[in-house]
């Protein structure tokens, strides 16, 4: 895939997880991350937006696990 076609994926998917529910916006995440580390990958600047938006969906990812912990 060219970067152009990686960020266009990664606009998709960003519309995708806004528009989803926590679950979905968690399943999405692992995909989300890999197409941002391959535009990194091929020396392209990801957008400061997206890299909020994956370490939001990793920390909602993390507190969910947390969730379901019996105590």
């Amino acid at each position: 895939m060219t970067i152009d076609e990686l960020q266009l994926r990664a606009e998709h998917l960003e519309e995708q997880i806004a528009a989803a529910k926590a679950e979905t916006r968690i399943a999405l995440q692992p995909q989300f991350s890999n197409v941002l580390g391959m535009i990194a990958a091929g020396g392209a600047k990801v957008p400061r937006r997206m890299r909020r938006l994956d370490a939001a969906l990793v920390e909602e990812a993390i507190e969910a696990r947390f969730d379901n912990m019996p105590v």
